[in-house]
């Protein structure tokens, strides 16, 4: 590694089904520029083109800024293949070699949930912690494990995909070909699905939608959704996507690691409502006999005592997180020294 390089900024991605979010970080975590554009998901050539684009805008600030990829996809973590994509057009998609030959430099590709989880465990709501599991709610729902600071993504590298459980056997048909996936039922998807059968239904509390939607049922998305609630609030929205959201964290919590904190990060298409955050608990496996694991809200950028002391461990009682999306179900047994905090690889088993 070159002398100074730990300490200039990097560019990192995040390619979702919806959008394409693109920052210069330094090594602090601090974003210093973000930029962002819509995912052309039809074509693998036309986002490898956009990222292209988005990289090339960022580098104008920091020429030699190395270059990171979170993708929405099943991912051979060896080879930075994307396996399969439930919201992308990638099927044995060379992700990594495509976007080396396009930008002419090295690229680290990861599952985009993953660089979330890891994200938050050096930098954000985690830090202070021996493992978490983090949830990235958006267009669809994703999941990272960390333990011990690593990332676990299993023997085959498909680890954590915690939105395609089956939970309703028979339910909606998800995009990764099986029906009844939890994120059919709690992710920006199941939003915007809910507020166009509110539209068709004609239903009182939808005509401000429709009037949003310019009319059309079929534009009518999670995002939608997402900037009218958050206008007229109307009763009833989005409730049977926040029910199933709280049972599937149970169901997380009974089978995850003991003594967890949760925490979740949203991206377009989601809205949360701070008092609910903790409603998943009456759902709890032994609820009342049991050690229940605590909340922490949605993301928001570090807060300037964070900046000013860097990566390092919190002062007591003071969780500062990041500001890119997700939830995390996290261990409160903190590692036996600060600097075991920052080791450990993102691309571990």
């Amino acid at each position: 590694m070159a002398p100074g390089s730990e300490d200039r900024p990097s560019i990192g991605l995040d390619i979702g089904g919806t959008k394409i979010s693109a920052g210069l970080v330094d090594a602090s975590g601090r974003i210093l520029r973000r930029d962002r554009a819509a995912t052309p998901g039809s074509s693998p050539a036309l986002v490898e083109r956009t990222v292209a684009d988005l990289v090339a805008g960022l580098r104008r600030e920091a020429p030699d800024a190395p270059v990171g990829v979170g993708a929405a996809g099943w991912m051979n973590p060896e080879t930075g293949t994307v396996l399969f994509s439930p919201h992308l057009a990638w099927r044995n998609e060379p992700l990594r070699d495509r976007l080396v030959q396009l930008l002419g430099t090295p690229v680290a590709v990861v599952n985009d949930a993953d660089a979330a989880g890891w994200a938050e465990y050096r930098f954000g709501a985690g830090r202070d912690e021996s493992s978490l599991v983090c949830l990235t709610l958006g267009t669809g729902i994703g999941g990272a494990l960390v333990t011990e600071g690593r990332v676990r993504r299993g023997r085959y590298g498909v680890a954590g995909e915690f939105g395609h459980q089956v939970i309703m056997p028979g339910g909606h048909r998800c995009e990764c070909g099986n029906r009844g996936c939890w994120e059919q039922y709690a992710s920006g998807n199941a939003l915007g699905r809910e507020g166009r059968e509110l539209a068709r239904a004609h239903s009182p509390v939808a005509h401000t939608l429709l009037d949003a939607a310019a009319g059309d049922i079929d534009a009518i998305d999670g995002a939608l959704v997402t900037e009218w609630g958050s206008r007229d609030r109307p009763a009833g929205t989005g409730r049977r996507r926040r029910s199933w959201l709280r049972l599937g964290l149970a169901s997380l919590a009974a089978a995850g690691p003991r003594d967890l904190r949760h925490r979740r990060r949203t991206r377009r298409g989601i809205s949360t409502a701070a008092g609910e955050r903790n409603l998943y608990r009456r759902h709890l496996t032994g609820r009342g006999y049991r050690p229940s694991p605590r909340s922490a809200g949605q993301g928001s950028a570090p807060t300037r005592a964070h900046r000013r002391r860097g990566p390092g461990p919190p002062r007591r009682g003071r969780r500062p997180v990041t500001g890119a999306p997700c939830g995390i179900l996290r261990q409160t047994r903190a590692p036996s020294s600060p600097s075991a905090r920052c080791r450990g690889s993102l691309n571990a088993r």
